[in-house]
């Protein structure tokens, strides 16, 4: 069996106070790492023009991550469907990760990798554009739908960790957290998710 327990943890009630100042001193420094990337700015003004560009041409945004990447996905959707910072007309946003009958038959009836692809067939039109969070970059499920996406003429974007893709030519733009730390690329990735919807939100509001 594999340990993931992280040793920085295993410390008397004394020492709690060390704990959390290490932890949120790691977190700032893998953002300010992160923000030094010029890659990284770059590729979140790309995602929120080809939003903007997929949205305006009545296209929608179709999100996908396992875990913790799959709460990423439902809280970039609904922040899209209902509103980020402004009042605004509601966008058409569906997180895969959502719907637990169709989760559940296709992984009983296909197998877990293909949980995400099949939707795409199901659901995604040419116009639209599908976003792949994946932490480690090597998600069989996440890898398959880009794949899929790709075939089915999608636009698509990824949010990694540091590493990237396992597949990098499976998507050209790919918004990457400088850290190989689970929790720190998530927090990189839901500020990456939060400036994409304020740029959006604010460029789209305009047009209307």
């Amino acid at each position: 069996m594999i340990s993931t327990t992280d040793d920085r943890f295993l410390v008397p009630m004394a020492e709690y106070d060390n704990l959390v100042s290490s932890y949120i001193k790691d977190s700032i420094g893998c953002i300010t790492h992160t923000l030094q990337d010029e890659s990284f700015v770059d590729n979140v003004m790309q995602l929120s023009t080809k939003i903007i560009d997929v949205l305006s041409s009545g296209g929608k945004i179709l999100i996908a991550g396992n875990g913790g990447s799959a709460a990423d996905a439902q809280h970039f959707a609904a922040e899209l469907v209902s509103r980020f910072l402004i009042d605004s007309r509601p966008y058409a946003a569906i997180s895969l990760t959502t719907d637990t009958s169709a989760i559940t038959a296709i992984s009983n009836d296909y197998g877990y990798d293909l949980v995400f692809s099949r939707q795409l067939e199901a659901l995604a039109s040419s116009n639209d554009l599908f976003v792949a969070i994946t932490t480690s970059g090597k998600s069989p499920n996440i890898l398959k739908a880009l794949k899929t996406a790709r075939e089915l003429g999608l636009s698509v974007c990824s949010f990694t960790g540091s590493q990237g893709l396992s597949e990098p030519s499976l998507s050209k733009l790919n918004i990457r957290a400088s850290s190989t730390s689970t929790p720190q690329i998530q927090e990189v990735h839901i500020i990456a998710i939060h400036l994409v919807c304020a740029l959006v939100e604010s460029n789209l509001s305009a047009i209307s």
